[in-house]
């Protein structure tokens, strides 16, 4: 199964591509679209539109993990990344990809176990679990990959929940 993580924003997305068979994930590639930061707000979703519907046709993954924005203090900021977020989710269903959504806690857990985890520690993971020399860069992409690791952890624990279910 091939996995498109992605790291939803306005200005950077980050995302990347992860390969899993059994219980082996292995590093596909990862990278940032980078969108003029001054350019008007339709302008930089098109251009994520059309790089994540180029990244899609050029890798053919078999599902979409997208981040959901952390809302805090910054009602705003959440908004905007949530107008990310849709676009992410309207270039996987062009390419009728089933798409599925975590919040940063739910990452922070399937990928280190632990919900509360600084950036850095889901970092250290993502390069461990896919033995990696180095932290990916930039840190948007590492992100995108902890996405896509989060999914594939939330995979096999529906398998485990589904046969503990077959077993009754």
């Amino acid at each position: 199964m091939r996995i498109l993580g992605i790291d939803p924003g306005t200005i950077v997305v980050g995302y990347g591509i992860i390969d899993c068979e059994e219980d082996n994930i292995s590093f596909v590639c990862c990278d940032a679209l980078r969108c003029k930061q001054r350019s008007p707000l339709g302008e930089r979703l098109s251009y994520i539109y059309d790089e994540l519907c180029a990244v899609i046709d050029n890798y053919h993954p078999d599902a979409v993990a997208v981040e959901q924005p952390f809302v805090d203090k910054n009602i705003r900021s959440a908004l905007l990344i949530g107008k990310a977020q849709a676009i992410a989710i309207l270039a996987a269903g062009k390419h009728h990809l089933p798409c599925f959504e975590y919040s940063p806690m739910q990452i922070k857990q399937g990928v280190t176990s632990y919900g509360a985890s600084s950036k850095e520690q889901v970092q250290q993971m993502v390069k461990l679990q896919l033995n990696l020399a180095e932290i990916p860069e930039p840190n948007d992409a590492a992100d995108a990959l902890a996405v896509a690791i989060c999914h594939i952890s939330s995979v096999h624990l529906s398998d485990i929940m589904n046969r503990q279910g077959d077993k009754k």
